[in-house]
């Protein structure tokens, strides 16, 4: 007889609803105010994140692009041994913000929330708070969108230690993410007043 736990259960029934309602990825992923637009949910729960951790939107959502392309199932490429036998994949990073279990854990610890890798909000706040993280022990500003990739590619230690400087392709992603990041942040400044516009009332 197999038995289920209340928390495996939970689980499922978490995996089952995410799944479920999973929101397909944009469809011009270069133009900040067309996501929004597309997805007015996602400007409400950037704008939480920016008022909770003050990273600024554009760098969170270009960490987020980056990543994933706004995948919610996201994961790395799994590697065939001689072409056809399944192995273990490079990491475990998972989700939007491809986060890796252990920064995941260490979020949901410090943050109290019982939270989802497939869920954007979640993972938007994810990138805020570490993001938030890293200016705090590191010193790197939350606009600086250049060196906070470097270190949430790299982990912080692996920042401090200076391990991107020997690996030309990550400095030319993070030079991708920070052009991105630019880019989005000149687009906002141009509809955020329409999208302030259009966001949903409520009375409580």
């Amino acid at each position: 007889m197999l038995l289920v736990t209340t928390k495996g259960l939970a689980l499922i029934l978490l995996a089952f609803i995410t799944t479920g309602c999973a929101t397909p990825p944009p469809k011009n992923q270069s133009n900040l105010c067309d996501i929004f637009r597309e997805n007015p949910d996602w400007y409400e729960d950037a704008v939480d994140m920016e008022k909770r951790w003050g990273t600024p939107i554009q760098v969170a959502m270009a960490f987020m692009r980056q990543e994933s392309a706004f995948r919610h199932d996201a994961r790395p490429p799994r590697p065939y041994v001689w072409g056809f036998i399944p192995w273990f994949r490079s990491s475990s990073a998972y989700g939007y913000a491809q986060a890796q279990d252990p920064a995941w854990e260490d979020y949901q610890r410090a943050t109290g929330s019982w939270s989802s890798r497939t869920s954007f909000d979640d993972s938007l706040m994810f990138i805020g708070w570490y993001t938030d993280e890293t200016q705090r022990q590191l010193g790197i500003s939350k606009w600086d969108a250049y060196n906070q990739y470097l270190a949430y590619h790299e982990g912080r230690g692996g920042y401090r230690r200076g391990t991107y400087r020997q690996k030309p392709t990550l400095l030319q992603v993070s030079r991708k993410v920070d052009q991105q990041a630019k880019s989005y942040g000149w687009q906002l400044k141009q509809c955020r007043q329409e999208l302030e516009d259009n966001r949903s009332w409520w009375p409580f």
